[in-house]
Protein backbone atom coordinates (compact mmCIF):
# COMPACT_ATOMS: atom_id res chain seq x y z
CA UNK A 1 0.00 0.00 0.00
CA UNK A 2 0.62 3.82 -0.23
CA UNK A 3 1.16 6.23 2.01
CA UNK A 4 -2.24 8.42 1.39
CA UNK A 5 -0.86 11.85 1.84
CA UNK A 6 1.31 11.20 -1.29
CA UNK A 7 -1.84 11.23 -3.14
CA UNK A 8 -3.61 13.42 -1.65
CA UNK A 9 -5.32 11.70 0.89
CA UNK A 10 -5.36 11.89 4.80
CA UNK A 11 -4.09 8.88 6.46
CA UNK A 12 -6.21 9.59 9.51
CA UNK A 13 -9.53 10.27 7.57
CA UNK A 14 -9.24 7.20 6.37
CA UNK A 15 -9.50 5.44 9.06
CA UNK A 16 -13.27 6.39 9.32
CA UNK A 17 -13.83 3.75 6.74
CA UNK A 18 -13.15 1.26 9.08
CA UNK A 19 -14.90 2.60 12.22
CA UNK A 20 -17.67 3.14 9.92
CA UNK A 21 -18.33 -0.24 8.88
CA UNK A 22 -17.03 -1.83 12.35
CA UNK A 23 -19.66 0.36 13.91
CA UNK A 24 -22.25 -1.36 11.38
CA UNK A 25 -20.85 -4.95 12.30
CA UNK A 26 -20.99 -4.25 16.18
CA UNK A 27 -24.68 -2.95 15.21
CA UNK A 28 -25.01 -6.78 13.94
CA UNK A 29 -26.16 -5.22 10.52
CA UNK A 30 -23.26 -6.69 8.61
CA UNK A 31 -21.48 -9.67 8.85
CA UNK A 32 -18.16 -8.09 7.91
CA UNK A 33 -16.49 -5.90 4.68
CA UNK A 34 -13.16 -5.91 3.03
CA UNK A 35 -13.10 -2.33 2.04
CA UNK A 36 -10.59 -0.60 -0.41
CA UNK A 37 -9.76 2.73 -1.97
CA UNK A 38 -7.00 3.68 -4.72
CA UNK A 39 -6.17 7.19 -6.08
CA UNK A 40 -3.79 7.95 -8.70
CA UNK A 41 -2.91 4.23 -9.03
CA UNK A 42 -1.96 3.49 -5.59
CA UNK A 43 -3.83 1.65 -2.90
CA UNK A 44 -3.98 3.79 -0.28
CA UNK A 45 -6.67 1.59 2.45
CA UNK A 46 -7.08 -2.22 2.21
CA UNK A 47 -9.11 -2.95 4.93
CA UNK A 48 -10.97 -6.59 6.17
CA UNK A 49 -13.22 -6.19 9.28
CA UNK A 50 -15.88 -8.71 11.07
CA UNK A 51 -16.71 -12.07 10.44
CA UNK A 52 -16.99 -13.89 6.30
CA UNK A 53 -18.75 -16.90 8.45
CA UNK A 54 -20.52 -16.47 11.51
CA UNK A 55 -21.49 -19.73 11.98
CA UNK A 56 -17.94 -21.30 12.12
CA UNK A 57 -16.38 -17.91 13.58
CA UNK A 58 -13.80 -17.58 10.08
CA UNK A 59 -12.86 -13.80 10.63
CA UNK A 60 -13.24 -11.85 7.06
CA UNK A 61 -10.38 -11.92 5.35
CA UNK A 62 -8.70 -9.69 2.75
CA UNK A 63 -8.95 -12.31 -0.15
CA UNK A 64 -12.18 -13.73 0.57
CA UNK A 65 -14.55 -14.44 -2.15
CA UNK A 66 -18.27 -12.64 -2.51
CA UNK A 67 -21.25 -13.01 -4.57
CA UNK A 68 -21.51 -10.17 -6.80
CA UNK A 69 -24.52 -10.59 -7.91
CA UNK A 70 -24.98 -7.49 -10.21
CA UNK A 71 -21.84 -6.31 -9.67
CA UNK A 72 -21.26 -8.45 -12.43
CA UNK A 73 -23.00 -6.02 -15.16
CA UNK A 74 -20.05 -3.70 -15.61
CA UNK A 75 -17.61 -6.52 -16.61
CA UNK A 76 -20.54 -7.60 -18.98
CA UNK A 77 -20.37 -4.00 -20.28
CA UNK A 78 -16.46 -3.86 -20.81
CA UNK A 79 -16.44 -7.33 -22.77
CA UNK A 80 -19.90 -5.43 -25.02
CA UNK A 81 -17.55 -2.50 -25.67
CA UNK A 82 -14.34 -4.54 -26.51
CA UNK A 83 -16.72 -6.21 -29.12
CA UNK A 84 -17.86 -2.98 -29.91
CA UNK A 85 -14.83 -1.70 -30.90
CA UNK A 86 -13.77 -4.41 -33.37
CA UNK A 87 -16.89 -3.37 -35.39
CA UNK A 88 -19.08 -6.71 -34.64
CA UNK A 89 -22.00 -4.61 -33.73
CA UNK A 90 -23.76 -1.30 -33.39
CA UNK A 91 -25.05 0.05 -30.43
CA UNK A 92 -27.96 1.16 -31.99
CA UNK A 93 -28.24 -1.97 -33.68
CA UNK A 94 -31.34 -4.05 -32.78
CA UNK A 95 -31.06 -6.90 -30.76
CA UNK A 96 -33.08 -9.11 -33.41
CA UNK A 97 -30.26 -8.33 -36.11
CA UNK A 98 -28.15 -11.36 -33.90
CA UNK A 99 -31.32 -13.05 -32.07
CA UNK A 100 -33.68 -13.06 -34.35
CA UNK A 101 -36.55 -14.17 -31.68
CA UNK A 102 -36.86 -10.41 -30.21
CA UNK A 103 -38.28 -9.77 -34.00
CA UNK A 104 -41.89 -8.59 -33.35
CA UNK A 105 -41.98 -7.93 -29.74
CA UNK A 106 -45.19 -7.27 -27.83
CA UNK A 107 -45.60 -4.33 -25.03
CA UNK A 108 -48.06 -5.15 -22.63
CA UNK A 109 -50.62 -3.10 -22.18
CA UNK A 110 -53.54 -4.35 -19.52
CA UNK A 111 -55.74 -7.20 -18.89
CA UNK A 112 -59.40 -7.61 -20.19
CA UNK A 113 -61.77 -10.60 -19.74
CA UNK A 114 -58.73 -12.51 -17.82
CA UNK A 115 -56.86 -12.12 -21.22
CA UNK A 116 -53.77 -10.32 -21.71
CA UNK A 117 -53.42 -7.19 -23.63
CA UNK A 118 -50.88 -6.40 -26.03
CA UNK A 119 -49.45 -3.69 -28.61
CA UNK A 120 -46.68 -3.84 -31.03
CA UNK A 121 -43.56 -2.41 -30.53
CA UNK A 122 -43.60 1.50 -32.04
CA UNK A 123 -39.33 0.64 -32.44
CA UNK A 124 -37.27 -2.46 -32.16
CA UNK A 125 -35.05 -3.50 -29.17
CA UNK A 126 -31.55 -1.68 -29.57
CA UNK A 127 -28.03 -3.16 -27.98
CA UNK A 128 -27.72 0.06 -26.30
CA UNK A 129 -31.37 -0.34 -24.81
CA UNK A 130 -30.52 -3.54 -23.30
CA UNK A 131 -27.36 -2.11 -21.66
CA UNK A 132 -29.04 0.69 -20.07
CA UNK A 133 -32.03 -0.87 -18.49
CA UNK A 134 -34.07 0.78 -21.34
CA UNK A 135 -35.48 -2.28 -23.49
CA UNK A 136 -39.11 -2.60 -21.95
CA UNK A 137 -37.76 -5.62 -20.34
CA UNK A 138 -37.83 -6.80 -16.65
CA UNK A 139 -37.27 -9.19 -13.54
CA UNK A 140 -39.30 -11.70 -11.91
CA UNK A 141 -38.71 -9.80 -8.43
CA UNK A 142 -39.78 -6.69 -9.99
CA UNK A 143 -43.58 -5.36 -9.97
CA UNK A 144 -46.32 -6.27 -11.95
CA UNK A 145 -48.54 -8.05 -14.40
CA UNK A 146 -45.27 -8.76 -16.70
CA UNK A 147 -42.76 -9.84 -13.33
CA UNK A 148 -45.37 -12.06 -12.74
CA UNK A 149 -44.97 -13.84 -15.65
CA UNK A 150 -41.49 -14.34 -15.46
CA UNK A 151 -41.99 -16.03 -12.44
CA UNK A 152 -44.70 -17.77 -13.96
CA UNK A 153 -42.24 -18.92 -17.07
CA UNK A 154 -39.15 -19.37 -14.67
CA UNK A 155 -37.13 -17.54 -16.87
CA UNK A 156 -34.39 -17.17 -14.36
CA UNK A 157 -33.62 -20.97 -14.25
CA UNK A 158 -30.48 -22.47 -14.51
CA UNK A 159 -29.14 -18.81 -13.98
CA UNK A 160 -26.74 -18.30 -11.19
CA UNK A 161 -26.40 -20.49 -7.89
CA UNK A 162 -29.34 -20.50 -5.62
CA UNK A 163 -28.54 -20.17 -2.31
CA UNK A 164 -29.09 -23.13 -0.03
CA UNK A 165 -30.83 -21.69 2.25
CA UNK A 166 -33.87 -19.18 1.85
CA UNK A 167 -34.88 -17.47 -0.69
CA UNK A 168 -33.54 -14.63 -3.08
CA UNK A 169 -33.49 -14.19 -6.83
CA UNK A 170 -33.64 -17.05 -8.20
CA UNK A 171 -35.58 -20.25 -8.09
CA UNK A 172 -34.38 -23.04 -6.57
CA UNK A 173 -36.50 -25.65 -7.73
CA UNK A 174 -37.66 -25.02 -10.71
CA UNK A 175 -40.81 -26.90 -12.22
CA UNK A 176 -39.04 -27.44 -15.72
CA UNK A 177 -35.17 -28.18 -15.87
CA UNK A 178 -33.04 -25.36 -16.64
CA UNK A 179 -32.59 -23.97 -20.18
CA UNK A 180 -29.83 -25.84 -21.61
CA UNK A 181 -28.01 -22.53 -23.34
CA UNK A 182 -28.65 -18.75 -23.45
CA UNK A 183 -30.04 -19.00 -26.68
CA UNK A 184 -32.85 -21.45 -25.39
CA UNK A 185 -33.19 -19.28 -22.72
CA UNK A 186 -33.81 -15.67 -24.85
CA UNK A 187 -36.31 -17.76 -27.11
CA UNK A 188 -38.35 -18.36 -24.16
CA UNK A 189 -38.23 -14.49 -22.75
CA UNK A 190 -39.02 -13.32 -25.88
CA UNK A 191 -42.24 -15.22 -25.91
CA UNK A 192 -43.21 -12.60 -22.64
CA UNK A 193 -44.76 -9.01 -23.58
CA UNK A 194 -42.42 -6.04 -22.60
CA UNK A 195 -43.44 -3.99 -19.63
CA UNK A 196 -42.96 -0.67 -21.95
CA UNK A 197 -42.00 0.64 -25.09
CA UNK A 198 -38.68 0.46 -25.92
CA UNK A 199 -36.45 3.50 -24.93
CA UNK A 200 -39.49 4.68 -22.98
CA UNK A 201 -38.90 4.22 -18.91
CA UNK A 202 -35.69 2.98 -17.25
CA UNK A 203 -36.49 -0.29 -16.24
CA UNK A 204 -34.39 -3.34 -14.13
CA UNK A 205 -33.94 -6.03 -16.42
CA UNK A 206 -32.11 -9.21 -17.73
CA UNK A 207 -31.37 -6.92 -20.72
CA UNK A 208 -27.31 -7.81 -19.43
CA UNK A 209 -28.31 -12.00 -19.81
CA UNK A 210 -29.45 -10.92 -23.37
CA UNK A 211 -26.00 -9.35 -23.98
CA UNK A 212 -24.15 -12.42 -22.73
CA UNK A 213 -26.20 -14.30 -25.34
CA UNK A 214 -25.04 -11.65 -28.39
CA UNK A 215 -21.56 -11.82 -26.73
CA UNK A 216 -21.35 -15.85 -27.66
CA UNK A 217 -23.64 -15.08 -31.06
CA UNK A 218 -20.84 -12.56 -32.38
CA UNK A 219 -17.12 -13.90 -30.33
CA UNK A 220 -18.16 -17.14 -31.30
CA UNK A 221 -17.57 -18.42 -27.77
CA UNK A 222 -19.07 -19.04 -24.52
CA UNK A 223 -19.50 -16.10 -22.49
CA UNK A 224 -17.74 -17.34 -19.73
CA UNK A 225 -14.70 -18.38 -21.54
CA UNK A 226 -14.88 -14.37 -23.18
CA UNK A 227 -14.82 -13.41 -20.13
CA UNK A 228 -11.91 -15.60 -18.78
CA UNK A 229 -10.05 -15.03 -22.23
CA UNK A 230 -9.87 -11.43 -22.85
CA UNK A 231 -10.70 -9.88 -18.91
CA UNK A 232 -10.21 -11.94 -15.99
CA UNK A 233 -6.61 -13.88 -16.82
CA UNK A 234 -4.89 -10.77 -18.47
CA UNK A 235 -6.04 -8.66 -15.32
CA UNK A 236 -5.08 -10.95 -13.31
CA UNK A 237 -8.41 -11.66 -11.82
CA UNK A 238 -7.48 -15.01 -10.24
CA UNK A 239 -10.36 -15.78 -8.13
CA UNK A 240 -13.19 -13.71 -10.23
CA UNK A 241 -15.87 -16.55 -12.38
CA UNK A 242 -19.07 -18.42 -12.35
CA UNK A 243 -18.19 -20.63 -9.61
CA UNK A 244 -15.79 -21.01 -6.93
CA UNK A 245 -13.62 -24.08 -6.97
CA UNK A 246 -13.25 -26.53 -4.20
CA UNK A 247 -9.85 -25.58 -3.36
CA UNK A 248 -11.03 -21.96 -2.96
CA UNK A 249 -14.29 -22.93 -0.47
CA UNK A 250 -12.16 -22.24 2.58
CA UNK A 251 -12.15 -18.38 1.06
CA UNK A 252 -15.71 -18.45 0.53
CA UNK A 253 -17.89 -16.35 3.01
CA UNK A 254 -21.64 -16.76 3.95
CA UNK A 255 -24.06 -15.46 2.30
CA UNK A 256 -27.05 -13.51 4.94
CA UNK A 257 -30.05 -12.10 5.16
CA UNK A 258 -31.74 -9.40 7.68
CA UNK A 259 -32.83 -10.03 10.79
CA UNK A 260 -34.65 -8.13 13.70
CA UNK A 261 -31.47 -7.66 15.78
CA UNK A 262 -29.26 -9.83 13.82
CA UNK A 263 -28.79 -12.03 10.48
CA UNK A 264 -30.21 -15.18 8.66
CA UNK A 265 -27.92 -17.32 7.23
CA UNK A 266 -28.71 -17.48 3.26
CA UNK A 267 -26.44 -19.55 1.00
CA UNK A 268 -23.99 -21.67 3.72
CA UNK A 269 -20.33 -21.60 1.39
CA UNK A 270 -19.63 -25.13 2.29
CA UNK A 271 -23.44 -26.26 0.46
CA UNK A 272 -23.64 -23.33 -1.72
CA UNK A 273 -24.44 -24.01 -5.70
CA UNK A 274 -21.58 -21.83 -6.49
CA UNK A 275 -19.65 -24.82 -5.89
CA UNK A 276 -20.46 -26.24 -9.06
CA UNK A 277 -20.72 -24.28 -12.53
CA UNK A 278 -24.08 -22.99 -13.77
CA UNK A 279 -26.10 -24.02 -16.20
CA UNK A 280 -26.19 -20.63 -17.59
CA UNK A 281 -23.98 -17.84 -16.78
CA UNK A 282 -25.13 -14.66 -16.03
CA UNK A 283 -23.48 -11.43 -16.78
CA UNK A 284 -26.47 -9.51 -15.24
CA UNK A 285 -25.77 -11.35 -11.83
CA UNK A 286 -23.28 -14.19 -11.39
CA UNK A 287 -20.17 -13.99 -10.67
CA UNK A 288 -18.19 -14.21 -7.82
CA UNK A 289 -14.88 -12.21 -7.29
CA UNK A 290 -12.61 -10.53 -4.31
CA UNK A 291 -11.96 -6.66 -3.99
CA UNK A 292 -8.48 -6.69 -5.00
CA UNK A 293 -9.78 -8.95 -8.15
CA UNK A 294 -12.40 -6.33 -8.34
CA UNK A 295 -9.61 -3.54 -7.93
CA UNK A 296 -7.96 -4.44 -11.35
CA UNK A 297 -11.06 -4.37 -13.22
CA UNK A 298 -12.31 -0.86 -11.98
CA UNK A 299 -8.35 0.40 -11.94
CA UNK A 300 -8.57 -0.89 -16.01
CA UNK A 301 -11.95 1.65 -16.12
CA UNK A 302 -10.46 4.24 -14.32
CA UNK A 303 -7.57 4.54 -16.38
CA UNK A 304 -9.92 4.65 -19.59
CA UNK A 305 -9.27 1.27 -20.72
CA UNK A 306 -4.96 0.57 -19.88
CA UNK A 307 -3.89 -1.47 -17.00
CA UNK A 308 -0.30 -2.44 -16.48
CA UNK A 309 1.01 -1.69 -19.97
CA UNK A 310 -1.87 -3.82 -21.73
CA UNK A 311 -5.16 -1.95 -23.32
CA UNK A 312 -7.95 -3.31 -22.88
CA UNK A 313 -10.49 -0.39 -24.01
CA UNK A 314 -9.96 2.76 -26.11
CA UNK A 315 -9.78 5.56 -24.21
CA UNK A 316 -13.31 6.86 -25.52
CA UNK A 317 -15.08 3.93 -25.28
CA UNK A 318 -14.77 3.93 -21.34
CA UNK A 319 -15.79 7.45 -21.93
CA UNK A 320 -19.02 6.36 -23.95
CA UNK A 321 -19.53 3.35 -21.42
CA UNK A 322 -19.50 5.66 -18.73
CA UNK A 323 -21.54 8.50 -20.19
CA UNK A 324 -24.89 9.21 -19.22
CA UNK A 325 -27.32 7.39 -22.05
CA UNK A 326 -30.39 7.90 -20.27
CA UNK A 327 -30.82 11.44 -18.15
CA UNK A 328 -31.38 11.96 -14.68
CA UNK A 329 -35.04 12.32 -14.48
CA UNK A 330 -36.01 8.53 -16.14
CA UNK A 331 -32.87 7.22 -14.87
CA UNK A 332 -34.15 8.16 -11.51
CA UNK A 333 -37.76 7.34 -11.78
CA UNK A 334 -36.69 3.61 -12.22
CA UNK A 335 -33.69 3.63 -10.07
CA UNK A 336 -36.56 4.92 -7.06
CA UNK A 337 -39.18 2.34 -8.01
CA UNK A 338 -36.21 -0.52 -7.67
CA UNK A 339 -34.88 0.67 -4.03
CA UNK A 340 -38.34 1.32 -3.04
CA UNK A 341 -39.25 -2.68 -4.71
CA UNK A 342 -35.82 -3.50 -2.11
CA UNK A 343 -37.37 -1.77 0.93
CA UNK A 344 -34.52 1.26 1.46
CA UNK A 345 -37.34 3.14 0.74
CA UNK A 346 -35.57 6.51 -0.62
CA UNK A 347 -35.46 8.55 -3.74
CA UNK A 348 -32.93 8.46 -6.07
CA UNK A 349 -31.89 11.92 -7.36
CA UNK A 350 -29.08 13.31 -9.41
CA UNK A 351 -28.49 9.86 -11.39
CA UNK A 352 -28.43 8.60 -14.59
CA UNK A 353 -27.21 5.42 -16.51
CA UNK A 354 -24.32 4.30 -18.97
CA UNK A 355 -23.18 1.04 -20.08
CA UNK A 356 -24.09 -1.39 -17.62
CA UNK A 357 -23.64 1.23 -14.47
CA UNK A 358 -24.96 4.16 -12.69
CA UNK A 359 -23.51 7.62 -13.70
CA UNK A 360 -23.96 10.78 -11.43
CA UNK A 361 -25.29 13.84 -13.33
CA UNK A 362 -26.02 15.91 -10.38
CA UNK A 363 -23.98 15.37 -6.89
CA UNK A 364 -26.37 17.62 -4.86
CA UNK A 365 -29.15 15.61 -5.59
CA UNK A 366 -26.95 12.90 -5.08
CA UNK A 367 -26.60 13.98 -1.99
CA UNK A 368 -23.65 12.41 -1.56
CA UNK A 369 -19.96 15.12 -1.74
CA UNK A 370 -19.09 13.05 -4.87
CA UNK A 371 -17.74 14.10 -8.50
CA UNK A 372 -20.26 14.67 -11.55
CA UNK A 373 -19.37 11.56 -13.77
CA UNK A 374 -19.06 8.84 -11.02
CA UNK A 375 -19.55 5.57 -12.45
CA UNK A 376 -20.67 2.77 -10.15
CA UNK A 377 -22.78 -0.26 -9.81
CA UNK A 378 -23.12 -2.69 -6.94
CA UNK A 379 -24.92 -5.97 -6.54
CA UNK A 380 -27.85 -7.74 -4.66
CA UNK A 381 -25.64 -8.79 -1.29
CA UNK A 382 -24.54 -4.87 -0.57
CA UNK A 383 -21.15 -5.32 -2.50
CA UNK A 384 -20.64 -1.97 -4.18
CA UNK A 385 -17.64 -0.29 -6.36
CA UNK A 386 -16.76 3.27 -7.78
CA UNK A 387 -14.70 4.75 -10.09
CA UNK A 388 -14.07 9.00 -10.45
CA UNK A 389 -12.06 10.15 -13.28
CA UNK A 390 -12.04 13.66 -12.18
CA UNK A 391 -10.34 13.00 -8.69
CA UNK A 392 -8.38 9.77 -10.04
CA UNK A 393 -9.93 7.32 -7.44
CA UNK A 394 -11.52 3.81 -6.70
CA UNK A 395 -13.53 2.64 -4.26
CA UNK A 396 -15.43 -1.26 -3.75
CA UNK A 397 -17.39 -2.24 -0.29
CA UNK A 398 -17.44 -5.74 -0.30
CA UNK A 399 -19.54 -7.58 1.99
CA UNK A 400 -23.17 -10.33 2.01
CA UNK A 401 -26.33 -9.29 2.99
CA UNK A 402 -29.32 -9.47 1.19
CA UNK A 403 -30.90 -7.39 0.12
CA UNK A 404 -28.87 -4.35 -1.09
CA UNK A 405 -29.91 -1.37 0.44
CA UNK A 406 -30.98 -2.44 3.60
CA UNK A 407 -28.54 -0.73 5.35
CA UNK A 408 -26.65 2.39 3.63
CA UNK A 409 -23.27 0.44 3.22
CA UNK A 410 -22.86 2.13 -0.38
CA UNK A 411 -23.12 5.59 0.66
CA UNK A 412 -21.33 5.21 4.17
CA UNK A 413 -18.69 3.86 2.16
CA UNK A 414 -18.49 6.83 -0.69
CA UNK A 415 -18.83 9.54 2.65
CA UNK A 416 -16.08 8.20 4.32
CA UNK A 417 -13.81 8.03 1.48
CA UNK A 418 -14.33 11.50 -0.19
CA UNK A 419 -14.05 13.29 3.55
CA UNK A 420 -10.59 11.85 3.17
CA UNK A 421 -8.95 13.74 0.19
CA UNK A 422 -7.23 16.83 1.05
CA UNK A 423 -5.68 17.29 -2.33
Amino acid sequence: MSYPEKVGMSSERLDHIGTTMRRLIDEKKIPGTVTLVARKGKVVHFEANGMRDLERGLPMEKDTIFRIYSQSKPVTGAALMMLFEEGKFLMTDPISKYLPEFTDMKVYVGEENRKIKTEPTNSPITIQQLASHTSGLSYSFMPGPVGSMYIQEETERGFGNAPSEGGEFFISEPKNPPFKNLREWTKALAEIPLVAQPGSIWNYSVGMDVLGALIEEVSEMSFGEFLKDRIFDPLGMVDSGFMVPEEKLNRFAANYGPLVGNMILMDDPEKSGYKTPPQLESGGGGLVSTAEDYMRFAQMLLNKGEYQGKRYLGKKTVEFMTADHVGSDRAGEGLTSLFNMLGSGYAVKGMGFGVTGSVVVNPALAALPVSEGVYSWGGAASTHFWIDHKEDLLGIVHTQLLPDGTYPVRELMQLTTYQALID
